[in-house]
């Protein structure tokens, strides 16, 4: 897996613009400023409309309802503090990304 980091203080357009000029087979974001339920809804939206279907997944602090809030906006995934153990961390999102990859292959 290919990692591309484009820092920390990105806005929505351009999380969106980089997700669609670098071809992502998934959008990770961390958010610690709290603002959790106003971008990553944001982000997600302008992913679709940039026409990028690729699962986005979410670390922070987060709470339990904010965190139900997300993945009914769209979000695979929700990691917060809690979330410790990285080896299932990346497992579940290299099943993500090949979930995605086989709803795309020919029968």
């Amino acid at each position: 897996m290919e990692v591309i980091y484009q820092g920390i203080r990105l806005t929505p357009e351009e999380i969106a613009e980089s997700a669609l000029q670098e071809d992502v087979d998934v959008v990770g974001l961390s958010i610690l400023s709290g603002s959790h339920l106003e971008l990553v809804p944001d982000v997600v939206r302008r992913l679709r409309d940039e026409g990028v279907d690729v699962p986005v997944v979410v670390g922070g602090i987060i709470p339990v309802a904010d965190a139900k809030r997300l993945r009914a906006a769209g979000v695979a995934g929700v990691y917060t503090p809690k979330d410790f153990d990285i080896n299932r961390i990346m497992g579940e999102i290299a099943t993500l990304v090949e979930q995605r990859a086989g709803a795309g292959a020919p029968a």
